[in-house]
């Protein structure tokens, strides 16, 4: 039988580690969908497809951020009324959000085929490039009404405590995801429309498996397939948390559209060792992650439960916690970086350009794991907006500044690579001091969200 884990009493330490593990790895494995695509026709379809699976990262975060962005809404509502017991709200949290999901799925599933080809040209991607890369986002976009699903599912979830299942079935995906690469590109001579396959049908398979999770779980998530329905007052208190973060998202991604244009003016080496060092800094990148989002969750439920010691106590350890381990495998990675970076692609080049990328990014995360946790602090009180403003200006107002002006002057690679330590660094500090000052467990009353 399922169980939620108890937030609100007893020690924090070990359930936040017992939270954020199964959360880390998770987006490792997610991450691994991208990975595996990418080694695969790295390996066998040459270096031209995988610059074109590769260089679409940064519009599809563009295009998904914002309904991720909303199940962190859905996460922290569903959190806060686990911890004020209130299970008519859960419900209608849980079931606004799986059909929340669907339709946006669809929409961004239609809109996409329609405007693929002009997002793709945006990039400003070489022509042997382009057709590949075309190919790639329109089958990808095909799968997002899945590929959202199991996002939102998998906030609920998380929402009581249970990063466990959510797991479990990205494990399972990800083995087929690994299998069906291997059988679409060997098997069939297929390129990244083969890989771009694989992973929609792998995530059809995962969002499924929540799915039939939800609807046998003896918790107050249960879900109810004739009781979907959007329930307007719910739906109005996910969007004032889920649309900043949302928004925060997808202005971050058009940041890293921006940069991703510089990187491709430099060639499709450098497209190439950008796009396999992504796929390696990312899993350090979950790993932190997995604590911010750890710290949203529980100083949602303990400040539902009015326990507003707690949940600074949650914000210290979440911090200590997420230095000590996003330091080490980032080490890790550095330390093995030649070989990692092989995987993907054998050329020297591409190895030595791959190693400058981990550098400078590993450097900036020494300020972005208190940007990542001190956002998730604020956001499980409900005080979205402000993390997002200072994110924005921060780290997208100063990457595209930097782009436009020193870059122009200095084209290179590692003038690009430069200013992800500068955003992150102005970003950390701006949020440490407005959450200094703004102190939301005594400005925000539990009770205005009723």
């Amino acid at each position: 039988m399922q169980k939620r884990m108890d937030m609100v009493n007893g020690s924090l330490g070990d359930k936040i580690i017992k939270y954020t593990i199964p959360l880390a790895v998770t987006g490792i494995l997610q991450q691994l969908f991208n990975a595996a695509d990418l080694a695969v026709v790295g390996q066998f379809a040459g270096k031209e497809a995988m610059a074109a699976v590769g260089s679409n990262a940064p519009v599809i975060g563009l295009l998904v951020n914002l309904f991720v962005g909303i199940s962190l809404g859905s996460n922290v509502i569903i959190a806060r009324s686990i911890g004020q017991e209130d299970n008519e709200k859960i419900s209608k949290a849980v079931h606004t959000s799986v059909l929340v999901a669907l339709l946006g799925g669809l929409f961004l599933a239609v809109l996409g085929e329609f405007l693929a080809p002009g997002i793709v040209k945006l990039l400003e991607i070489p022509e042997d490039v382009y057709p590949l890369a075309v190919k790639y986002l329109r089958i990808y976009l095909a799968g997002m009404p899945v590929i959202l699903l199991y996002n939102f599912e998998s906030a609920i979830f998380r929402s009581c405590g249970n990063t466990q299942t959510p797991l479990i079935a990205l494990v399972i995906s990800g083995i087929l995801n690994v299998i069906l690469n291997l059988f679409f590109v060997l098997g069939f001579g297929m390129d990244v429309d083969g890989v771009a396959t694989a992973t929609v049908l792998s995530n059809l398979i995962s969002s499924v498996i929540l799915f039939a999770a939800l609807m046998k779980t003896k918790l107050a998530i249960r879900m109810d397939p004739r009781r979907l329905h959007i329930h307007g007052d719910v739906l109005g208190q996910i969007l004032r948390i889920g649309i900043p973060a949302g928004v925060q998202g997808m202005i971050f991604s058009f940041a890293n559209i921006i940069i991703q244009s510089a990187v491709n003016s430099l060639g499709t080496t450098v497209m190439a060792a950008s796009s396999a060092a992504y796929n390696l800094e990312i899993f350090a990148f979950y790993i932190m992650n997995s604590f911010g989002q750890a710290c949203t969750t529980f100083v949602g439920q303990n400040y539902g439960a009015g326990k507003n010691d707690r949940c600074r106590k949650t914000l210290k350890l979440c911090l200590l916690q997420s230095l000590i381990c996003t330091m080490t495998a980032s080490g890790l990675i550095l330390l093995f970086s030649h070989t990692l970076l092989g995987i993907f692609n054998t050329d020297p080049d591409v190895i030595a350009t791959g190693r400058i990328r981990l550098e400078y990014i590993f450097a900036a995360y020494l300020f972005s794991f208190m940007q990542e946790g001190l956002s998730g602090y604020l956001r499980g009180f409900g005080v979205s907006f402000i993390p997002a403003v200072c994110s924005v200006i921060g780290i997208c107002g100063v990457r595209l500044t930097w782009i436009f002006t020193v870059f122009r002057n200095a084209p290179s690679f590692t003038t690009i690579m430069q200013v992800y330590p500068l955003s992150l660094g102005i970003t950390a500090v701006v949020i440490l001091i407005v959450t200094l000052c703004v102190r939301p467990s005594q400005r925000y009353n539990i009770q205005n969200s009723r």
